[in-house]
């Protein structure tokens, strides 16, 4: 004879037994030790939460000989009959089977009869995959079913039940347990049925249950079976620290190593989506992961080697490989092929990948300066009596110096003059943002000095108004590059040092300037007037001064 699962032994029998569900037990318990049981109800709530189990918990209270406090006594032939799945005053009907006219018609009829006990209650479950004119059948008995009939209806997708039917039922949702209630309750059934389990069991139960109470324990049934635990979490944690590390060959090799043991790549994928999401939930909003403490401080710690923006990054491409391998021949070549553009952002061309390169030179230049060593012992006299003095402060106001032709040349990393007048005019300016591109339109570039690009403006107030949006021109300059272009703004105190030159096209006269006090109304050229105008269509009319005193 086959051994009864766990989840099936520990079934909760009463509202007390149910974990994680309170807002919903204590409603129901309400309802019944007050006598305002509603006609129908709709349990939604992902599986294993808990619904089917409540609505037999229900059917037994409204059955059961002797309730106390809202609870079935769990003693009378009613409750165990209903325990067992022999009552007449309970009928599951599966609605994923059962999705017909017809299969509704029966249920239609059959309502009416009576029963043994005082309430028939009718469990729908999967109300969801019922046909549209299957749920129009039962919408009229379920608004207005016979008094002795409450209606359950359960369901993992209520947004696919009929708006109708919803409006006809008291709605509960159900929600997943919590990691620290779903720990609680495995460590009790261990101990009560006598299990010996590893110490890792309980951890790799709730992570692999995911907030399911009946995937937990079909996972405790499992490890108690193989008498180990068996973690496939090595490819993901693998494949995140190699993100981490940017390292390829080792993202390969761990989806290498996960495929040939027999790992599907779409499971994979969606496990390393999840861990990326718990990666930054604990740097955004840490209450929000629902993880064991050990694997928390695993996720906490690679999120912080990682950075938000690689993380959504990460995310952004994995979902994308997650949509493409629906449709690949093979679907590691998708996976892959994300897992090699996080890795080497270098050969990404993605503005996500461009921000991403500029985010970790931020900071590897500012990571030296907080972890400077302290000074020694024997320099702090030297430095005390005599500190150094503060680098001189570069004034912007004034262009540089001149200098040889030789160290005109501008850095190696940064384009010279001619490469950015050059992609400044035609790509990088009409590209800038509406605010910045009338901004920066009066501006020149002049030679790079010490690593940086130098951009002329035409005076004082046009530079700092400038200044205060220089950061989108240095990502369209990086986006264009495809490496960072830092920009020194000065003023542009050069532009008249130079003479004209000399041409041989003689100058234009100074344009004559006109005073307008001095202009006199011209003749009117034989145009008559507004008086003439008007003398000449009523004739004899005479024109009337207006004496001013």
């Amino acid at each position: 004879m086959a051994t009864q699962s766990l989840y099936r032994r520990y079934r909760p029998r009463r509202f007390s037994e149910v974990r994680g569900q309170e807002h919903v037990v204590r409603a129901l318990r309400n309802a019944v030790r007050e006598d305002r049981v509603g006609h129908a109800y709709l349990f939604s709530g992902p599986r294993g939460t808990g619904k089917t189990t409540t609505a037999r918990i229900l059917a037994k209270v409204l059955n059961c000989a002797t309730p106390v406090d809202g609870e079935p006594c769990c003693e009378c032939d009613s409750c165990l009959a209903v325990e067992v799945g022999a009552s007449l005053d309970v009928l599951e009907l599966d609605a994923a089977s059962h999705n017909g006219v017809d299969d509704m018609r029966e249920l239609v009829a059959n309502a009416a009869l009576g029963s043994p006990g005082r309430t028939k209650l009718y469990v729908l479950d999967e109300v969801h995959m019922l046909s549209k004119a299957a749920a129009n059948a039962l919408l009229k008995t379920l608004e207005e079913p016979p008094g002795h009939v409450v209606f359950v209806l359960a369901t993992t997708d209520p947004q696919k039940v009929l708006e109708t039917i919803r409006s006809r039922t008291q709605h509960f949702q159900f929600h997943l347990l919590a990691s620290d209630v779903l720990a609680d309750h495995v460590r009790w059934v261990a101990k009560d049925a006598g299990l010996d389990l590893p110490p890792e069991a309980i951890d790799h139960a709730v992570r692999r249950g995911g907030g399911s109470a009946r995937d937990t324990l079909s996972v405790i049934d499992q490890i108690s079976a193989a008498g180990m635990v068996t973690d496939d979490r090595s490819a993901v944690t693998e494949a995140v620290d190699a993100l981490c590390e940017r390292d390829t060959g080792a993202a390969l090799v761990a989806v290498a190593r996960a495929v040939a043991a027999g790992r599907d790549p779409n499971e994979l994928a969606g496990a390393l989506l999840e861990r990326l999401r718990n990666a930054f939930l604990s740097v955004m909003a840490p209450e929000l992961v629902q993880l064991v403490d050990a694997e928390r401080d695993e996720v906490v710690a690679q999120a912080g080697r990682l950075r938000p923006p690689a993380i959504v990054r990460a995310l952004e491409l994995l979902g994308e490989a997650m949509v493409d391998m629906r449709e690949a021949p093979d679907p590691r070549v998708p996976l892959e092929v994300a897992l090699v553009r996080l890795t080497r952002p270098d050969a990404d061309v993605e503005p996500a990948a461009i921000l991403e390169r500029l985010e970790r030179l931020e900071r590897a230049t500012h990571e030296p300066a907080l972890k400077a060593p302290a000074p020694s012992a024997g320099s702090t006299a030297a430095t005390t009596s005599s500190p150094p003095p503060p680098p001189p402060t570069p004034k912007r106001d004034k262009p540089a110096p001149p200098k040889a032709p030789a160290a005109e040349a501008p850095a190696a990393d940064i384009p010279d003059r001619d490469s950015l007048t050059l992609a400044w005019g035609d790509t990088i300016l009409p590209s800038l943002p509406g605010f910045a591109r009338p901004l920066f339109s009066g501006g020149r570039f002049l030679p790079a000095d010490g690593g940086v690009a130098v951009f002329a403006l035409p005076n004082e107030i046009h530079r700092q108004k400038c200044e205060e949006r220089r950061a989108p021109v240095e990502e369209a300059l990086a986006a264009h590059f495809g490496r960072p272009v830092p920009l020194q703004l000065v003023v542009d105190t050069g532009a008249t040092a130079a003479p004209p030159a000399a041409s041989s096209e003689p100058e234009p006269e100074p344009e004559e300037h006109i005073d307008l006090h001095d202009l006199s109304d011209a003749a009117d050229a034989g145009v008559p007037s507004e008086i003439d105008r008007l003398t000449a269509v009523f004739p004899g009319a005479e024109l009337i001064e207006e004496e001013t005193t």
